[in-house]
């Protein structure tokens, strides 16, 4: 039966098909900001597509593909009702991983799930998604928008990615490079990243702060510092692959420093790590107070300023820091690669 004689509709069970596609319409020229000269304009409407000609440079292409989300970290973008960040954060988790085995990203293409279309907040999640596609060299091949209604209130919603790299085999990066007398070095992270939020949503809770509070340490607004986009380092490591000798990458995410650069060490050698050649961002002390977070907890669950690690000959550390600096990234000497059995030990 139709609306017209009161029937039931997809309207009525809480979908607007009218107000995706003027989410669609809305999102379209951020997207195109993202476009690669791969990407094929004839597309069916239903699957994106890649010309894969461009892979013909290579001499045995290895693709590389890596999905993520955010985490809880949407919780504060929706309490914030500030959008157009979060996307940075979405690119970030996947490209990110992409680029430790030196893979260039592609494409990427985005999924939302959301218990209301609001199509000006959908245009921008996907705004940032589209940034953050800009920022790393990729395009934004394709995504979706579902609906959920009954299923998430609102103004909530969840969105990940899925993303796709090519890599010259004769170019892998990995543990089977690393060996001992390697330097690691420390890339800065922007803050917390993208992981560690249901942690950081406790302590919130629990010590009664508030979003709003002005924090004199962080010298800006707690929720502005939680927003913090999730730095993307994919150019910055591909580009420090092409100038020096680097044996590895590890991107520093849920679990902490040292279990993430572990997955980059073969089981012969430890990575041996100087504590006191950084000092992370004021946030995780603000976190580690407010919290009474045992420094252990902390160095598991976050960051603690150090996003991606880059293992490198020993004699290319100071060429490896000057392309860096060059680029604007915060970097600096960590620690050592020695004889062990696979650990990296602060």
């Amino acid at each position: 039966m139709s609306d017209e004689v009161g029937g039931v509709s997809y309207a009525a069970a809480g979908v607007d098909i009218a107000a995706g596609e003027r989410a669609v319409e809305l999102m379209k020229a951020k997207v195109a900001r993202s476009r690669r000269p791969e990407v094929v304009d004839e597309a069916s409407g239903f699957a994106g597509l890649f010309d894969a000609s461009a892979l013909t440079r290579y001499e045995r292409p290895l693709l590389a593909t890596s999905t993520d989300g955010v985490g809880t970290k949407v919780m504060i973008a929706q309490a914030l009702d500030r959008h157009d960040t979060i996307g940075l954060d979405l690119v970030a988790m996947v490209v990110d991983d992409l680029v430790v085995c030196g893979a260039e990203p592609l494409f990427l293409t985005d999924y939302i799930a959301c218990g209301k279309v609001v199509p000006e907040r959908i245009a921008a999640i996907v705004g940032g998604v589209a940034e953050g596609c800009r920022i790393a060299g990729c395009a934004l091949l394709g995504g979706e928008t579902a609906e959920h209604p009954g299923a998430m209130g609102p103004d909530e919603y969840d969105l990940a990615g899925a993303g796709t790299g090519v890599v010259e085999a004769s170019r892998l990066l990995g543990p089977d490079r690393v060996r001992p007398g390697d330097v690691v070095l420390g890339l800065a992270s922007s803050g917390l990243h993208s992981n560690g939020y249901s942690l950081v949503r406790h302590i919130v809770k629990a010590a009664g702060l508030s979003l709003a509070d002005e924090i004199p340490e962080l010298g800006r607004t707690l929720g502005e510092e939680l927003l913090e986009p999730t730095r993307i380092y994919a150019r910055d490591c591909l580009a420090l692959a092409d100038a020096v000798e680097v044996h590895a990458f590890a991107h520093i995410t849920g679990g902490g420093l040292a279990a993430n650069l572990a997955r980059s060490l073969p089981p012969t050698v430890d990575a041996v790590l100087d504590r006191g050649s950084w000092t992370p961002p004021p946030i995780f002390e603000v976190l580690a107070g407010h919290g009474k977070v045992p420094q252990a907890e902390m160095d598991k669950t976050f960051n603690m300023g150090v996003g991606m690690c880059a293992i490198v000959a020993a004699d290319a550390a100071d060429a490896a820091l000057a392309v860096l600096r060059e680029r604007g990234v915060p970097a600096w000497v960590l620690g050592e690669i020695v004889a062990g059995t696979g650990q990296a030990r602060l």
